[in-house]
């Protein structure tokens, strides 16, 4: 996936939605740890309120959060489900070209994964 860096973690969040077709209907968080389920996470947000953590997404870039060091970007969505997904930052930085629509998805590997998959019982 392609985007600007001054896109905002709220554009960010609705990148992912769309990409891989879910609904929109569930909580989510960002945070920065070694790995997506490690126990050191930290938060993006400290806001308790829902209005304020958007505000705090809308308000912090992408550019504002790397460089990490050895610290990875995640997307939790759905805390139920626990959907989670890692965030990189290519290492060449790309001139955006005049013809394109960003963001944008370059390349997809395998089918989008099931929002509320439905299990034989």
């Amino acid at each position: 996936m392609e985007m600007d860096e001054d896109s905002s973690l709220y554009d960010l969040h609705n990148v992912i939605q769309e990409a891989v077709a879910f609904g929109q209907d569930h909580p989510f968080e960002f945070y920065i740890a070694n790995s997506p389920f490690g126990w050191k996470k930290r938060w993006l947000t400290e806001a308790e309120d829902w209005e304020d953590k958007v505000a705090d997404f809308l308000r912090i870039h992408l550019k504002d959060i790397w460089p990490l060091g050895r610290k990875r970007l995640y997307y939790w969505f759905d805390f139920g489900d626990r959907w989670t997904f890692e965030i990189r930052k290519g290492r060449k930085v790309k001139v955006p070209e005049t013809s394109v629509t960003y963001p944008r998805v370059v390349e997809a590997i395998g089918p989008n994964p099931e929002q509320h998959p439905q299990f034989d019982e």
